[in-house]
């Protein structure tokens, strides 16, 4: 193991258990702010396989779970601004050293552009203002599990639940320091990350504790940071009859028609639902 990459599960456990002591108190609650800020992979972007093949600027993802939540916002806080960092590809890896690869070299370009990590980028933001960002919303996981978890099985989600064991802790342990440093500069501010799902559809009994391992560890990690989950489970993976489930999955995403687990825009208004109902905001307005 590497100095950096020590550094970084050191890091990465000592703010899940500073955090962790705190975490009774729950998750933080704040109104809609100036600024909606919106982080992670290609899911925070609003990818879909049509658009990203056909090569279109940033203007034509509009139907992304971020334009549909920030529009709910917008009822809420008329004047709110969305900033969206999401960056296409991007891993929990390359969050916080940088290289999300649809930058370079593929060249790709950013709803709201910024330089260095995507991690770094949300950290300038906040401190230049201050108190005026809420919500926040991360999404990332689905790069790590192919990436980070086990390169080696090639996309096999069966062969990657055999060797996920030390993908899982270092995912985590990266996770805990992305949201430890959002929580450390936004203190007032909701903090949401996104929920695993499981979008294999051939062999879902054999995957699904891969997945609901992933799951439990975003839950894990923002609970110690006093932040939210929007579950996406009941989403996109609901318990019961099998061949309802698929239907839903095959319905809300592309992996049936594609085989792309991105989500349609059906898929994208659920998550933004679910991002709705874990904000409070539905309650509260």
């Amino acid at each position: 193991m590497t100095v950096a990459k020590t550094l970084t599960a050191v890091l990465g456990f000592a703010l899940l258990t500073a955090l962790g002591a705190s975490a009774a108190s729950g998750p933080v609650y704040q109104a809609p702010q100036a600024y909606y800020l919106a982080l992670g992979d290609s899911m925070a972007y609003g990818a879909q396989p049509a658009k990203l093949s056909a090569g279109l600027p940033p203007s034509g993802f509009r139907t992304g779970y971020v334009d549909v939540f920030g529009a709910r916002l917008r009822a809420l806080a008329p004047k709110i601004r969305v900033v969206n960092y999401g960056c296409p590809g991007e891993s929990a890896k390359t969050f916080i050293d940088g290289g999300c690869p649809w930058l370079a070299p593929q060249g790709g370009r950013l709803h709201d552009a910024f330089k260095g990590s995507q991690l770094a980028a949300a950290l300038t933001f906040l401190r230049a203002h201050r108190d005026q960002v809420s919500p926040i919303t991360l999404t990332l996981w689905g790069n790590d599990l192919f990436d980070e978890f086990s390169p080696t099985c090639k996309g096999d989600l069966v062969c990657i639940r055999s060797h996920a064991s030390a993908g899982l802790a270092r995912f985590a342990s990266r996770m805990a320091v992305i949201v430890g440093r959002l929580r450390a500069a936004a203190p007032k501010a909701e903090i949401i990350l996104t929920g695993a799902w499981n979008f294999d559809v051939e062999h879902p009994a054999q995957t699904d504790p891969l997945f609901r391992s992933i799951d439990a560890r975003i839950a894990r990690v923002a609970a110690a940071g006093k932040a939210r989950v929007a579950k996406m489970y009941p989403v996109f993976s609901p318990l019961g009859n099998a061949a309802r489930a698929k239907a839903q999955i095959c319905t809300l995403t592309f992996i049936c028609s594609k085989g792309d687990p991105h989500p349609t825009d059906a898929g994208y208004r659920a998550m933004a639902a679910a991002f709705l109902t874990a904000s409070g905001y539905a309650h509260r307005s």
